[in-house]
């Protein structure tokens, strides 16, 4: 396991967001190390939210992984035909 500072997004929404937080990396999974009050204004915000709310919150946060894995080199490819096989869609 191996803990590393991360610069936040650009547009922080709260002053706590212009601290980098500590990222743990255990077994290809990856988290984020937060003070115990973003959490909880995150889970406060997550509850209020509406469903269209947290699909789009769900999207940003895809395009920003898949953006943060592209500029660090870790994305990869696949042909269509290949993803639709191991995704058990090719009929």
């Amino acid at each position: 396991m191996s803990a590393q500072p991360i610069q936040p997004d650009a547009t922080p929404a709260a002053e706590s967001d212009k601290v980098p937080y500590e990222v743990i990396h255990l077994g290809g999974q990856s988290a984020v190390v937060v003070p115990m009050a973003d959490f909880l204004r995150l889970r406060a915000l997550e509850q209020s939210a509406t469903r269209e709310a947290l699909e789009d919150a769900e999207d940003l946060a895809a395009i920003q992984d898949w953006q943060a894995r592209e500029a660090a080199g870790t994305t990869s490819y696949t042909y269509a035909d290949d993803a639709r096989r191991r995704l058990g869609l090719d009929r």
